[in-house]
């Protein structure tokens, strides 16, 4: 990997899991050198002047998956392993606010489906599952499973398509149920990949 850096360099960080980006700072030779080191995120602050091992007083500290320039090696990425609130100072999992689109559907319905569990709202369909139970839960992911077989059987993509939707949607509210989250699935998934 190349291991000199010239000045100040952007480096793009990214969920490792997720693919979600976290966030953009500057690093240089003596904050990459830190990261070669520690296995942790440091950036260069050009507010403060000074080195800035992200997460030391937070908390938040990001674990380095991977690292690598671009094809002129003038831009860094990082993929991490964001642990504690995420990785803005805001608060925010992303110093770029919750985004949106298919890439995030999974997280972006279950957060829905945290909010109403948190929120109720009259006549909600998520509400009733939440408080019917598992038993209701897992009734209507074996109905599912079974339109989704017999939506595949009659080859019907529109139909198939709307049928894994409805399985992938009550097993997201399962997953709530039993404190597993999309990024759960995400890093076993991964994991997979790797054997």
């Amino acid at each position: 990997m190349h291991s000199t850096i010239s000045g100040l360099i952007p480096a793009i960080v990214q969920d490792y899991n997720t693919g979600r980006v976290l966030m953009l700072a500057y690093v240089n030779q003596e904050s990459y050198d830190f990261m070669l080191e520690k296995g942790e995120t440091c950036f260069y602050s050009r507010s403060r002047q000074e080195l800035w091992h992200k997460g030391a007083t937070s908390g938040n500290v990001q674990k380095i998956r991977h690292m690598a320039f671009d094809c002129d090696n003038d831009t860094l990425l990082i993929q991490v392993e964001q642990s504690g609130v995420g990785a803005c100072h805001t608060g925010s999992y992303s110093c770029f606010g919750e985004e949106i689109g298919a890439f995030h559907a999974a997280e972006n319905d279950y957060a829905v489906i945290a909010d109403r569990a948190n929120n109720p709202k009259e006549g909600s369909y998520t509400n009733y599952l939440l408080e019917k139970g598992v038993d209701k839960i897992c009734k209507k992911i074996g109905e599912e499973s079974a339109e989704v077989i017999i939506a595949a059987k009659n080859a019907n993509k529109a139909e198939l398509t709307a049928e894994i939707a409805d399985l992938a949607y009550h097993v997201l509210v399962l997953m709530y149920t039993q404190g597993i989250t999309p990024r759960d699935v995400n890093a076993e998934l991964i994991n997979r990949q790797q054997a």
